[in-house]
């Protein structure tokens, strides 16, 4: 079974640190999980996060922070992760690869546009007419079509490490990365081995030469695992990315105020997609973060803090 459920996302493991309020959004059927970090009255902020990520790798750090701003940090299960509805297809690995490389179709359970109506389900759920909307990686994929589709439903747009690309062997992951993302060493119950094939792609798509093999760090997996169980969504999540049209023509339509940030040597998607998004978003604002690859660390964090607070408030 799959271990490795983080292409995207962040590096530090926020797991029941501080109040929250937490339910399930129904949308026609599917329950989503979220939880609500409040406090209701300040601007709410929706975050959407990546493949196979649960809501609880948003780190404590970028929540605590969106607080102390007057925002109200709001996070969800993507649909097949975590605690939200599973399903039940078993796409081949092994096919889906070969017709990855040879650029036939993929089909796929669901699609990027179900996802988006998922966050859509969240915010009605919690009867929020808008909000500020933050995406990355496969979140930011999602984000687009959400903010694309439904305007009037955002504040603002903020895409992290993300792309309007499909991706394929020309713009997709460095090949080492790809072999740690589909590698299956680790069994279901293997915890450990889960973790080190965990740490390994961290070590890969991280901060260089930063140290990920922790004592916090495993802590915080085994509790991540336990929280979300088998990681079966995983290669159906990617299923629906490798199998949605590109969607570079879809968000030439986005108006609403954007801000685009992204690593210069992120090694799952490349910076230039950051280049081209910003080209296609007319409304859109462009920070290249330095030393920064795929993973949100604090020290990534910092170097770009400022100008993402000063862009929600406006």
């Amino acid at each position: 079974m799959r271990h490795n459920i983080l292409l995207l996302v962040v590096l530090v493991f926020s797991m029941k640190i501080f109040s929250f309020d937490e339910g399930f959004a129904d949308n026609n059927s599917i329950n989503i999980a979220y939880r609500d970090y409040g406090p209701v009255n300040a601007k709410p902020i929706l975050l959407v996060t990546g493949l196979g990520a649960q809501l609880t790798l948003w780190p404590e750090f970028l929540i605590k922070d969106l607080q102390a701003n007057n925002f109200r940090p709001i996070v969800f299960d993507n649909r097949d992760v975590g605690l939200s509805t599973r399903f039940t297809s078993k796409p081949s690995q092994t096919l889906n690869y070969l017709k990855y490389f040879m650029f036939i179709p993929i089909n796929s359970e669901y699609t990027i546009q179900d996802m988006a109506s998922d966050g859509i389900a969240v915010l009605d759920h919690l009867n929020i007419d808008d909000a500020h909307i933050l995406g990355m990686s496969m979140g930011g994929m999602i984000a687009q079509v959400l903010v694309a589709q439904h305007p009037e439903r955002a504040k603002s747009f903020i895409m992290i490490s993300s792309t309007a690309s499909t991706p394929n062997p020309f713009n997709g992951p460095k090949f080492k990365v790809t072999q740690q993302l589909l590698k299956r060493s680790a069994a279901k119950d293997d915890i450990e081995g889960r973790i080190d094939q965990s740490i390994k792609l961290f070590q890969l798509i991280g901060t260089p030469g930063k140290n990920y093999d922790t004592p916090q760090f495993r802590e915080n997996m085994r509790a991540y695992i336990a929280r979300g169980g088998d990681d079966g969504g995983f290669l159906r999540q990617m299923a629906a990315i490798i199998g949605s049209k590109n969607r570079k023509e879809l968000i030439q339509s986005i108006y609403t105020p954007t801000l685009i940030i992204h690593g210069d040597i992120d090694p799952l998607i490349k910076v230039r997609n950051a280049y081209s998004a910003n080209k296609l978003i007319q409304s859109s604002e462009l920070e290249i973060v330095s030393g920064m690859g795929h993973m949100l660390d604090e020290e990534s964090y910092a170097k770009f803090q400022n100008q993402f607070i000063l862009f929600l408030n406006k």
